[in-house]
């Protein structure tokens, strides 16, 4: 008989289950189910930083999603039943921390912190922490310089420990409630596998060594002494941290009677260790060493591997180096960008260019007519800061260029270039460190649906984009770790062999287009350097002039 696992992916707005044949990474059965609480799923406030999830959502979408993905199977594959799944895996968005108790039950399940939004998963992209992610880097950078090194010389306000120390400043009461803290990719495998209470779950290495300073070297997260000169209860934290840390190749435990029965799944079948969305993406698009991933999205992370036998230099600006955080045994490289497809929803939706007619679908197809360099436009794709390489929620967009006579389609393929010009910085920095990039493989909705946007990828950064088989490559890699820990697969790498593939369909950067935006790009940096960093000193006289004479040439 055919076996299965299923790929559990925890996303901004809803939750996904994904059934996959293992011997050929057949996706069979499907469901999505959009958060109870918030709007689409999101708890916000007039605070335009503040973005949280109640955990209740969490545990709520994994029973219905499980059934209703088993039930989808059961109608495509003749003959199947939910005994032939032998293994979870579980991806979630990060750094989403949030407060448990002693028995490792999330504060916002209590009747008393239920509509406390402190109580709840701090999201991804929460940047209410801007000032305390500044305090730990200015610490760091005094006293524990080598913790930065790892994670790209600045901590964000999106990671870890500056979202509690926050909660400490702003909620005491919901901080002192708490008896600690856990990312949601470690929390959902432990309530799955009854190893909920601080102290029996394991932690991914992942999560932590990524938003944490997490790192064996210093014996795991941040020492207390660091940790309690941000305040003394920071310190006390420290002990009730888990300092066992794993990858996507081992087991958290095994599936509960409880959830089997809410399932309908054999209980004590294997349930990977968590990891974040973006690094199962990269997995189930066939990531290994000289492949960089795009998961291109609202936002997009960049993820690469290099083998881990010899030691990476640190490289400025990346969300950190941590071996096994991607693929068991190698070093993973994390990068990205606050802001893509929404900063194109922003000019759809908020600026509303041509009223109805202001499509991303007509907008797209009177862009795809514009030549490189003819809007005689530049823009700085910053509209939710920069994650990487500068690493600064406090930066913000910018539109160069504009006449009387720029229409909403030039302003439209312009954003879109800001966002490629953005991920060449990316591979760039990489590969001044010493980190090849041989091929760009590209998962997510905008890769699938916008071959324009794929183009100018190409173009821009000099290199053929290719695009991932599958449309749910985060939920696909969580497969592939139940896969492997279900002893379907002896290593990650095998697995994908078999359960990962790619589109025919390539995109191939033109010559003449590349030429024109290498000239673009040299002023993209300079308007990105100018703005972005204090270590900046020149002249924008001539941008410009530079961008209409680039113009000219185009319109010729």
């Amino acid at each position: 008989m055919a076996k299965y696992t299923i790929g559990l992916d925890y996303g901004t707005n809803s939750a996904r289950a994904l059934v996959v044949e293992i011997s050929n990474g057949a996706e069979v059965g499907s469901a999505v189910r959009v958060y109870t609480h918030g709007k689409e799923g999101v708890i916000i406030s007039r605070d335009p930083n503040l973005a949280r999830q109640h955990p209740a959502d969490y545990l709520e979408a994994a029973e219905i999603v499980i059934r209703e993905a088993l039930a989808d199977a059961a109608k495509r594959v003749k003959g199947f039943k939910a005994e032939q799944v032998i293994g979870i895996g579980v991806d979630t968005t990060g750094s989403t921390p949030l407060p448990i108790d002693e028995d490792g039950n999330a504060l916002a399940m209590s009747k008393k912190f239920a509509k406390n939004p402190a109580a709840m998963a701090w999201l991804w992209k929460d940047h209410t922490s801007i000032a305390e992610a500044e305090e730990i880097t200015a610490l760091a950078r005094k006293m524990r310089p080598e913790y930065l090194a790892k994670c790209g010389g600045i901590y964000s306000s999106e990671w870890f420990f500056s979202k509690i120390l926050h909660c400490l400043r702003t909620s005491p009461e919901v901080f002192d409630a708490a008896h600690t803290w856990i990312e949601c990719a470690d929390w959902i495998p432990a309530m799955l596998t009854g190893t909920q209470r601080p102290g029996d779950y394991k932690i991914g290495v992942c999560a932590a060594g990524h938003k944490a300073m997490f790192n064996a070297e210093w014996g795991g997260y941040p020492d207390a002494k660091f940790l309690a000169k941000l305040d003394p209860k920071m310190g006390a934290l420290r002990s009730r941290l888990n300092d066992v840390a794993g990858d996507i190749s081992e087991s958290a435990g095994g599936l509960t009677a409880e959830w089997a029965e809410k399932t309908g799944l054999a209980p004590g079948i294997p349930v990977a260790v968590g990891a974040f969305d973006a690094h199962l993406g990269a997995v189930g698009s066939g990531i290994g060493p000289g492949v960089l991933v795009k998961i291109i999205g609202t936002s997009t992370c960049d993820m690469t591997v290099a083998a881990g036998e010899k030691k990476l230099a640190d490289i400025p600006g990346i969300c950190g180096i941590v071996k096994g955080s991607i693929l068991p045994g190698c070093y993973g490289l994390e990068a990205g960008q606050s802001a893509v497809g929404d900063i194109f929803n922003w000019f759809v939706n908020y600026i509303q260019p041509g009223g109805a007619e202001g499509t991303h679908e007509q907008l797209t197809r009177d862009a795809a007519k514009l030549a490189p360099g003819e809007s005689g436009l530049l823009a700085l794709d910053w509209n939710n800061g920069n994650r990487t390489v500068l690493v600064d929620q406090r930066l913000t967009g910018l539109l160069l260029g504009q006449t009387l006579y720029t229409t909403p389609a030039e302003i439209y393929r312009t954003l879109i270039e800001a966002t490629a010009f953005g991920a060449l910085m990316i591979v760039s920095r990489i590969e001044d460190y010493g980190v090849k990039i041989k091929e760009v493989v590209n998962c997510g909705g905008i890769a699938e649906k916008n071959p324009l946007v794929m183009q100018i990828y190409a173009d821009i950064l000099g290199r053929p984009m290719k695009v991932s088989r599958s449309a749910q490559t985060c939920a696909l890699g969580s497969a592939i770790a139940a896969a492997v820990v279900s002893g379907g697969y002896a290593d990650v790498p095998a697995a994908q062999k078999k359960m990962t593939g790619l589109k025919p369909k390539v995109y191939k950067p033109d010559a003449k287009a590349h030429a024109v935006y290498k000239e673009l790009f040299k002023l993209y940096r300079q308007l990105h350097d100018a703005l972005g960093t204090k270590e900046w000193n020149g002249n924008l006289y001539g941008v410009m002039k530079d961008l209409l004479a680039i113009r000219a040439k185009a319109r010729k």
